[in-house]
């Protein structure tokens, strides 16, 4: 299984007759365009589960599903900078005090 980010208009090609391109999209709806052969059979997950004689079919089809969040090992650490100095107007760090 390969997970891909893609940009816009990028694409992906599969052997040397398909190509898949990425045409944008929103938070919960991809928009693509496939280019292949006539003879290739492509057909939508929901016809396949759509059309299965019986639900022992439908059980044994692949079935994939969107993570929500990756887990903490995977994400970026955020850095909060302390900007309470900015509001209040006061110097982040205290000068020290001069020796007389």
């Amino acid at each position: 299984m390969l997970r891909l980010t893609m940009s816009t208009e990028e694409y992906l090609q599969i052997g040397e007759d398909v190509k898949v391109v990425f045409l944008g999209g929103s938070k919960n709806h991809l928009r693509i365009m496939i280019d292949a052969p006539k003879g290739l059979n492509v057909v939508r997950s929901k016809v396949i589960e759509n059309n299965a004689q019986s639900e022992e079919e439908k059980a044994n089809l692949p079935h994939y599903y969107a993570v929500p969040d990756l887990p903490e090992k995977y994400r970026k650490k955020r850095i909060v900078v302390n900007d309470s100095a900015k509001k209040t107007g006061r110097a982040a760090f205290p000068k020290a005090a001069s020796k007389q």
